[in-house]
């Protein structure tokens, strides 16, 4: 009785599309929560909403272990340097979530104090409405961040 064999099952890619698809299946995020949306990014973590799944359970407290920044909230004058100078300490390549109106666009604060924008200090990927946006919303906006990562559209 003659056996039958297949034939060997052969995988082939392009060395960009596999390091893009291994950027998105492991983004490292640090913490830059500000003020009310920090909470609902602190909630994202939990067990409730399971960021986990997303392979990003861990919020890094050093921004050298980090490569992506989520903006939590209003930044004031005297932050924006911080701010710039963590981001310019994390790891390459790296991305940028703003989170909330007032690290849009400085929501309801129109005064000296605020920077209106976050995206005036570091270049901003994603944006996540809201006032503040719900946990849903950010995990929303990390996959919409996957997707641009491993699609190409964000290559720096």
């Amino acid at each position: 009785m003659a056996q039958l064999t297949s034939p060997p099952q052969i995988l082939t890619t392009t060395l960009g599309k596999a390091m893009r698809w291994s950027q998105q299946q492991s983004m490292w995020p640090a913490t830059f929560g500000l003020a009310c949306c920090a909470i609902e990014m602190m909630a994202t973590g939990t067990a409730h909403n399971d960021l986990a799944r997303f392979g990003m359970e861990v919020f890094r407290a050093s921004p050298r272990q980090a490569d992506l920044m989520v903006v939590a909230g209003r930044v004031s004058q005297k932050m924006a340097p911080v701010l710039r100078q963590v981001y310019d300490q994390m790891a390459d390549p790296k991305w940028v979530i703003s989170m909330g109106a007032c690290a849009s666009t400085g929501g309801m604060f129109n005064n000296y104090a605020l920077v209106q924008g976050v995206d005036q200090i570091v270049p901003v990927d994603v944006y996540v409405p809201g006032c503040p946006p719900g946990p849903q919303s950010l995990m929303h906006g990390i996959l919409t961040l996957q997707d641009k990562v491993v699609s190409g559209e964000l290559a720096r």
